[in-house]
Parts: C-alpha cells; structure tokens; sequence
C-alpha cells in the first residue's frame, strides 16, 4: 500500500507558482488618467472650436453681404434674381419653396412614422418586430442622392400618370421622398418615448374598461406626447435643411408659390447651384450663400433646441 501510494506521488506533476504582478503605482495611475483626460477634453474643445469657426464665418460674410444689400431687400422682398441684370433679393421665395417641400415631407413622415411605431409597440408579433425593425431602419442609411433620383426617376413618373399637370420637377416628389427617408426618425424616436410610459397606465385603463385603441389614443399617445414632439421637431430641422433630394428633384425656379406640382427652388438647392456653379468669391452673387446658409442656420436651431428642452424634460419627467 505505502509502494503504490509512493508510485503514484512520483508521478505528480510539479506545481508552479507565478508571482503575484505588481500593482501599478499610483503615480503611473495618475498619469493615464490625466492622459485620458487630456485627450476627452481636446475632442471637445475641437468640437467647440469647429462650431465657433462656423458660426463667425457666417457671420462675417452675412454682414458682408448686408453691406452691399439691405435688410429690407432681403427680407422684404418677393423675387429672387441674384443672377440677372437686374439683380433680386427678396428671400421669401426661397422661403417658401423650402416650407413646401417640408410640409409635404411631415404630411408623409408623421402618420407614418407615427402609425409604425404603435404598431410594432402595441400590436406586431416578436417574429414580425424582429424582421419589420430593421428594415425600417434601413431607409436612415441610404444616401440622399440616391432618394434624390428616386424621386425623379420613379416617384415623378408615377405621379404623373394620374396628374397629367405634375412638371418633370416639383416639390410634391421631392417631399415625398423626403418625408420616406424621415419615417425612421420619426418611428424610433416616437417608439421609445411609446415604450418609456409606465406600464401601469395602460394596465390602469384596460382594468377601468377602455378597449386597445382608446387606450393608446386616450392615454399612451398623450403621455408619450413630449418625445413624440421631440422627434418631430427633430425630424422637422432635418427635412428643412434637406440639399441632395431637393437639388434633384425640385428644380431650379425661385418662385413664390404655394402649388407642389411647379418646379420651385429650395434654400439649399440654391446654395448648392450657386456654389457649383463657380461664382467669384467676394461678389454679392457669392456672398448670397451665406446669407441664405444663416437663415436656414437660425430656422434649423430654433427646431433643434425646441427638440431638445422637450428631450430634457421627458427625461426629467421619467426619472421623477
């Protein structure tokens, strides 16, 4: 007994026992965080210095061009000729060209950006949630341009075979492709906000006898009704600084109108003509980017800060 207890102890591998690993010193602690620190602080501080960098860059030659036209050609004005012999620069059809197509774009993206997200919130099944998500989330990654000739090569012709005034290029295609490609901000924002009201509200108002429908319209909807409002607001900034689509499809014809079937031009589809175009820098034809680019700047952050304070208070809200 004692042999084979020998006989087996011989045959036991060796144990090999590793220092323990030095602990990093506190100084070297003190220096990568510092390091980290560093480097967090620098990326916002470039973050800040390229905004600072835009918004006098704006400024500079918005005033420049306020020197050579006044404020009440600009904003007093109805024709926009920048171009011609007989130079124009009423803004406001520009203005309206670019309210058109946006508020053709939210007539689509808000039903059903809207519509998508009660559905897969309150009615799809996990199998159909799963698959209908993603695809819907697809669309936000699709390049403009190709939305842009989306809408001129297909959207455009279909229209036409049932709007025989429909012109080759309007603002009723360009907005409705643009109002598709906001349906995912719209749905993935307004489905979390959908998704963050108490659980005990919609059980509250099934148990007092309210069918599916009242209780999302009567009850979810208005208590969502902050991030939904966040998201439109957000997608609103987005649809009005839109270039790509409406450079495309919309036209090239500054004109105060009301009607989508027209062409018309949009505040970013003349920046974009403009600067394509080769205009000397330091005319008054160039300088109408940055008037043009400011404008949109103050209407576009005006929409993002509404956005915002709405975000914010939802939170504050939820957390409470």
């Amino acid at each position: 007994m004692k042999a084979t207890t020998d006989a087996s102890a011989s045959h036991d591998e060796p144990v090999v026992v590793l220092p323990p690993s030095a602990p990093l010193t506190a100084s070297a602690r003190g220096t990568g965080e510092r390091l980290i620190e560093a480097l967090l602080t620098s990326c916002g501080l470039l973050s800040l210095a390229m905004t600072a960098g835009l918004i006098l860059t704006l400024l500079a030659e918005t005033i420049a061009f306020f020197d050579d036209v006044s404020p009440g050609a600009f904003f007093g004005g109805f024709e926009w000729a920048p171009r011609l012999a007989h130079q124009q620069f009423g803004v406001w059809p520009l203005v309206t060209g670019t309210l058109l197509t946006t508020a053709v774009a939210m007539a689509i993206a808000i039903p059903a950006g809207l519509l998508a997200a009660i559905y897969l919130g309150e009615f799809a099944s996990v199998t159909t949630r799963r698959w209908l998500k993603p695809a819907l989330q697809v669309l936000a990654g699709v390049p403009t341009i190709v939305f842009g000739y989306f809408a001129l090569v297909v959207v455009t012709p279909a229209l036409q075979t049932v709007m025989a005034n429909l012109s080759g290029f309007n603002a009723l295609s360009a907005g409705g492709v643009i109002g598709i490609m906001l349906i995912p901000m719209i749905f993935s924002l307004s489905a979390d906000a959908i998704s963050a009201v108490p659980a005990d509200l919609r059980e509250g108002a099934l148990a007092l006898g309210a069918d599916r429908l009242t209780t999302i319209f009567r009850v979810l909807l208005p208590a969502a009704s902050r991030g939904i409002g966040a998201s439109i607001l957000l997608a609103l900034g987005r649809a009005l600084g839109e270039t790509m689509i409406v450079a495309i499809a919309a036209g090239h014809q500054a004109r105060l109108t009301a009607d989508p079937t027209v062409p018309i031009e949009t505040m970013t589809g003349y920046m974009l003509q403009v600067a394509s175009s080769g205009v000397r820098a330091e005319t008054v034809e160039y300088r109408t980017i940055f008037a043009v680019g400011a404008l949109l700047f103050a209407f576009t952050l005006v929409m993002n800060v509404l956005a915002y304070r709405l975000q914010r208070r939802l939170r504050q809200e939820a957390v409470a």
